[in-house]
């Protein structure tokens, strides 16, 4: 039988390119949808860019003939625009004058005839009327990974304790049958004992290299964890273009990123300067415009980069200037810049450090849009919690970062990293885990 896919608005406006993601079966858009369309259309920000490109698809095939009666798409489906007049969801408790409804009832209509019908949607509430309703209901997966089972950027490998004493002593060591991927790490044990002996980078899938020493400190901070020995050595490496670290709050990620930027621009020369940027998504209730100019707005937007800056800035020698001031020169000297993301589509970045912090809020597209900016020479690091987002669109399983992790793991030029422990107190790591 065939299937007939009622999607929702919030579909289309996580992913444009929805309506061809169902296959040969017809894909059906209530009237209701197209006028919520209408209302993001103007909107200048990701969701109305993706409602813009959906009308214009929707005015594209339109040519091809009545939407109302159904047109073929290149995907060998169909699309239909429906009203949904003459069937009510009020007998069963549902309001005819809400939006959602409104969907709904197309769905049920359709299901009342005997068809297949699935009802698509990003809303949990949605899904769950339309599941009351007997009609099948789904999330849009497509973008979406298990965040759950996500990569980890490393392994435990149990060995013989032999391997790990040749190792350890400077031999070269391969394990036939590893096929790890590029920049994985291993965490080798003694298969007799399971202790922890040895921590290993891969290459080429199975021979194991030892890490390099001269980054285990790093603009004079040193790792507190396997995991933030692992991001230093990507961080340290200018053939990894592309860095991702994902942990929970207090592991370091943003902490890290930092002193590896420091490190590379100020001490080693590598880079011409350091570009941190962040989505503009508000923890609580927004407060509103901010006074000044862009700097100035962006000021308070980037106190978590500052309160790093300020602890890094503890570390170094000690010149005559309070940390306030380190920090305004770093500005100043345009080695730091701070960047609105709103800003960056259309940039090419030459020899920079880039550091995207709380990437978990961005969409992919979004994630694919910074990037792409990257010119020659520049590296980027995205860094993140994809159990803490503020952006109501996305959750763990279908934001830019997590998407980004899944989709780069087997390029040569990217590594990545799962950071486990809170370093930042005792109290942040309470917090973390119990909280």
């Amino acid at each position: 039988m065939i299937k007939h896919f009622v999607i929702d608005t919030n579909v289309l406006l996580h992913n444009a390119a929805a309506l061809e993601s169902f296959a040969d079966n017809v894909v059906i858009l209530p009237m209701a949808v197209i006028e919520e369309l209408d209302k993001f259309k103007s909107q200048n920000n990701e969701l109305g860019r993706n409602a813009r490109q959906v009308i214009r698809q929707l005015d594209t095939l339109r040519a091809r003939g009545r939407l109302g009666e159904g047109v073929p798409m290149e995907n060998g489906g169909t699309l239909r625009i429906l009203t949904g007049n003459g069937s009510s969801v009020t007998k069963i408790g549902l309001k005819d004058d809400i939006q959602d409804n409104k969907i709904i009832r197309v769905a049920y209509q359709l299901h009342q005839k005997g068809e297949r019908v699935i009802f698509v949607s990003k809303d949990i509430n949605a899904r769950l009327k339309a599941d009351v309703l007997g009609i099948e209901v789904m999330d849009f997966e497509k973008q979406k990974v298990n965040v759950d089972e996500l990569y980890t950027g490393y392994r435990t490998v149990p060995v013989n304790g032999k391997v790990i004493d040749e190792f350890s002593g400077g031999q070269d060591v391969e394990l036939p049958g590893l096929n790890a991927l590029p920049n994985e790490f291993v965490l080798l044990v003694d298969e007799a004992d399971r202790k922890p002996s040895a921590l290993a980078r891969v290459r080429d899938g199975s021979k194991l290299l030892r890490l390099n020493l001269e980054n285990d400190t790093v603009w004079n901070i040193r790792s507190r964890s396997k995991e933030q020995r692992m991001a230093m050595e990507l961080l340290m490496d200018e053939s990894v273009r592309l860095v991702t670290l994902v942990g929970q709050a207090g592991t370091g990620k943003t902490l890290l990123a930092l002193a590896a930027g420091l490190q590379k621009t100020v001490n080693e020369h590598k880079y011409e300067r350091i570009l941190i940027s962040r989505p503009i998504m508000p923890l609580g209730k927004d407060i509103g415009y901010l006074p000044g100019d862009k700097d100035e707005k962006l000021k308070n937007w980037m106190e978590p980069i500052f309160d790093n800056l300020s602890y890094l800035m503890h570390v170094v020698d000690g010149r005559k200037l309070s940390i306030k001031e380190k920090i305004q020169k770093l500005l100043k000297d345009q080695i730091v810049e701070l960047e609105a993301l709103t800003y960056i589509r259309g940039r090419s970045i030459p020899q920079h450090f880039v550091v995207v912090d709380e990437a978990q809020n961005l969409t992919p597209h979004e994630i694919k849009t910074i990037v792409s900016r990257a010119g020659e020479g520049t590296k980027m690091v995205l860094t993140g919690d994809p159990y803490q987002i503020d952006n109501p669109y996305l959750d763990s399983s279908s934001n830019g970062l997590t998407y980004a992790v899944e989709r780069l793991k087997e390029l040569p030029l990217y590594g990545h990293v799962t950071l486990r422990k809170s370093e930042r107190s005792e109290l942040a790591a309470a917090a973390a885990d119990l909280l």
